[in-house]
């Protein structure tokens, strides 16, 4: 491992990149910053990335080290290390804070980026040189970019003016045939396990809304396929109802990128005139199930105030019986928000019960009305 002076860093864009080997976000974020990295350097960019690992000895450091081309502390140096991690307040891993050629060693002004990882996941090499000018520049064309958002310029590209259909006998279905329409994006895989538990809920679901909505309405699914082969992306696809993006079409990366997807399934709602509704119809169909339509925010508004009037009647506390504590009432006023579902294992927000000894979560629908142990 060849030795770098610090004066060779002199500049260039530096990314202090806080990570560890143990830790899984870290290791599939390392994968998109390697990428990132090895394209910066292939255009000839003043760019360098410096490791500065929380692994818990030597081997862990060297296994991880071996993975990057890019500088590291040394694994011995704990008093740098300790220093960064203060320098930069890192609360989380991983972490990525750009410093500007004219940094002088004081956090919190122009030479520094303290936001690296959402840069990368969002924006890629496109956020160089990732000054503050840059990442503005960059949600103006996104801003612009999602005003002009219609269903032809997100789902057809110069090759292809269709979506593919198992149930159409023409199998292709153009593009324009969705204009009107409440769409569902869904991004999702077959290798993907909670991909595979949620297809049959989303089914019964998408079924239903079409079932009730009124005559002048529609809702209509679109899958964009993460499979690693056209045979798995056919088998998956011949138990949906719904539409498809060709196998390996290349809008399927475009669409990710522009609804920033970074894990599936993931169900993106468009409106009828191509505009994003909610990048979260996944969680509401779990909270909402059918109701959740068409997904706008007087809708959920109205669902919300549905929602606290019925848990008015719950009791404050339960019990769960794949749990040993008590569980209490929360929502997202009373300590709650965002959760796992310890029963389902999907996700939900609202109205939780939660235990406050261990953190176990579960919908207010998994828990049965049982007696608490000591009456």
């Amino acid at each position: 491992m060849k030795p770098v002076k610090i004066w060779e860093l002199e500049g260039k864009v530096v990314g202090i990149y806080l990570s560890a080997n143990w830790f899984a976000p870290c290791r599939k974020f390392n994968e998109l910053l390697l990428d990132v990295y090895e394209q910066l350097k292939r255009q000839g960019c003043d760019f360098e990335i410096v490791l500065v690992s929380s692994d818990e000895d030597i081997d862990a450091f060297n296994s991880y080290r071996a993975t990057m081309p890019w500088l590291s502390v040394p694994f011995s140096d704990l008093e740098t290390k300790r220093a960064l991690n203060k320098s930069f307040n890192v609360e989380a891993m991983p972490c990525l804070v750009f410093l500007q050629p004219n940094y002088d060693g004081v956090d919190g002004d122009d030479a520094t980026m303290q936001d690296g990882v959402e840069l990368i996941y969002r924006y890629g090499t496109e956020a160089f040189p990732f000054t503050k000018e840059r990442l503005e520049t960059l949600h103006k064309e996104q801003k612009d970019k999602e005003e002009r958002q219609t269903f032809l310029n997100l789902l057809t590209n110069v090759d292809r003016d269709y979506l593919l259909s198992i149930n159409s006998s023409s199998y292709q279905v153009p593009v324009t045939s969705l204009q009107g329409k409440t769409i569902g994006l869904y991004f999702s895989a077959q290798w993907c396990l909670p991909c595979v538990k949620f297809i049959p809920k989303l089914i019964s679901i998408y079924q239903r809304i079409k079932q009730n909505l009124p005559k002048e309405e529609d809702f209509e699914i679109v899958f964009v396929s993460s499979d690693t082969d056209e045979a798995s992306f056919l088998s998956y696809f011949e138990r949906m109802p719904w539409l498809a993006l060709p196998f390996g079409d290349r809008t399927t990366k475009d669409l990710a990128k522009h609804f920033d997807v970074r894990e599936i399934p993931c169900l993106v709602i468009l409106g009828p005139d191509g505009k994003t509704v909610t990048k979260q119809g996944r969680y509401l169909i779990n909270l909402y199930q059918e109701n959740a339509y068409p997904f706008t925010d007087a809708r959920l508004e109205f669902l919300e105030k549905q929602m606290d009037q019925v848990a008015k009647s719950l009791p404050k506390s339960a019990f769960h019986l794949k749990h040993q504590h008590e569980l209490n009432l929360v929502s997202e006023r009373t300590g709650g928000g965002p959760f796992i579902c310890c029963d389902c294992d999907e996700q939900g927000y609202g109205w939780a019960y939660q235990c406050l000894n261990c953190g176990f979560e579960v919908h207010p629908k998994s828990v049965r009305p049982i007696q608490h142990p000591n009456t």
